[in-house]
């Protein structure tokens, strides 16, 4: 079974006296949010990823937190967000409605794989259905003047409610209820997400974005077919492991210096994609030719009869910052760089000249698990503020084997968006 988890906290802390082009985001559409997602996603994987170790985000988790987070921000502050988050030339409605229309064709995917599985049972047959969960929380200091615009417009667009915490006399008790929170949204698969420590007196709102997913192949690999064979971890010296194998319909593409494949789930609403390289160590020239519109364009190959080689893989990573990362990549002064320049006045008004909201910390940790039935994954995402106080077949099918390091993407093929993006150097 294939299980995948993410999930993504934004912490935010009020601050006391010490302290790629993207397309337009004019869309009412869930293609716009796609790209946005898509190319965050791939902009954190070559920050974060590198070519010696396993990577897993999740780029949708991250989005959304950051998108919460987003509504905001105002002045430069929003400026640098948006650049940073590819959401240039949309207002908070536009962009609000093209998360909401997304997160409704994801909830669409789910209620059609449960009338699926429901009429199977009339049958007598057993279908497991798609499970995606999706979950989006503030949790904010009790007594703290929100802005009740902020918080009605995140709840109502993002179903992102508010649950009051006491940081400042409690931020064990709250660190607790907050990983207690992702990890029954995750079923478990993400555990203490934030790290100890992490929170203290002056933080004063978490967004949260959890995300779980449990989905079985359109047709199971055969376990009988699972056996051993070479996989060229890190691109070096082959080592076996456990691989499995078949031969089926499906999305195929040769493109320039690699090869892509499509495994459809059950239904055929969500894939899992395969971005192989030609060559054994290519996978730094794949990654960075990699685009959001190659990826959505991925969402829809033309089917071919392939003799498929994948190995089994899992990961469970420990919780990553993304705070350099996202700064590196522009957005600066939303954590306060230079100083006395983050700008969250849509969110909470300033107090003082110095007392006012940043972000202090990004954590993200993620969760997956491929093999014969189909994949499992989680994620979770954590924003935290604080302050300072149709093709013929050929007779012969093609054969793709998976036996050196390759990026894969769990993706939504009507909008191509990518609810999980990484790659596999060494699947032992």
């Amino acid at each position: 079974m294939f299980k995948f988890f993410l999930l993504f906290l934004c912490v935010l802390v009020p601050m006391l006296p010490l302290f790629g082009q993207s397309p337009p985001a004019s869309a009412n559409s869930s293609v716009t949010a796609a790209s946005a997602i898509n190319a965050i996603g791939i902009d954190l994987l070559r920050l974060t990823g590198g070519a010696d170790a396993n990577a897993l985000l999740s780029p949708y988790s991250i989005e959304t937190a950051l998108a919460m987070t987003y509504a905001g921000a105002d002045g430069k502050t929003r400026d640098e967000m948006a650049r940073v988050l590819h959401l240039r030339g949309g207002d908070d409605a536009q962009v609000a409605n093209a998360f909401s229309l997304l997160q409704s064709q994801l909830d669409q995917v789910v209620q059609k794989s449960l009338r699926a599985a429901d009429a199977m049972k009339k049958y007598g047959q057993t279908n497991d259905p798609i499970a995606l969960n999706i979950a989006n929380r503030l949790f904010g200091q009790q007594g703290y003047n929100f802005r009740p615009a902020f918080l009605d417009f995140v709840k109502s667009n993002y179903n992102s409610p508010l649950e009051l915490m006491d940081f400042r006399s409690n931020p064990s008790g709250a660190t607790k209820t907050i990983n207690d929170w992702v990890a029954e949204k995750t079923r478990d698969r993400i555990q203490n997400l934030i790290p100890g420590g992490a929170l203290d007196g002056l933080t004063r709102l978490v967004l949260v974005n959890a995300v779980y997913l449990k989905a079985p192949w359109a047709e199971e690999f055969s376990e009988r077919g699972t056996v051993p064979l070479p996989f060229h971890a890190r691109g070096g010296d082959a080592a076996n492991v456990p691989t499995m194998n078949t031969q089926k319909s499906f999305g195929y593409a040769k493109e320039k210096s690699m090869t892509v494949v499509s495994i459809p789930y059950k239904g055929g609403e969500l894939q899992f994609l395969i971005i192989l390289p030609d060559e054994i160590d290519g996978l730094q020239k794949v990654e960075a030719g990699l685009t959001a519109d190659k990826l959505v364009g991925w969402a829809s190959l033309p089917n071919r009869d392939v003799r498929l080689f994948l190995p089994k893989f899992k990961m469970e990573a420990p919780t990553l910052p993304l705070g350099d990362a996202l700064q590196k990549l522009g957005m600066t002064s939303a954590f306060d760089i230079p100083p006395e320049s983050a700008n969250f006045d849509r969110m909470a008004p300033r107090h003082l000249p110095n007392d006012y909201l940043y972000i202090s910390k990004v954590f993200h940790k993620t969760f997956i698990s491929v093999d014969e039935k189909g994949t499992e994954a989680a994620a979770a995402t954590a924003v935290v503020m604080a302050t300072r106080s149709a093709i013929m077949r050929p007779v012969e099918p093609v054969e793709v084997r998976v036996d050196h390091p390759f990026v894969f993407a769990i993706q939504h093929r009507a909008s191509g968006a990518c609810l999980f993006l990484g790659h596999v150097v060494d699947p032992r």
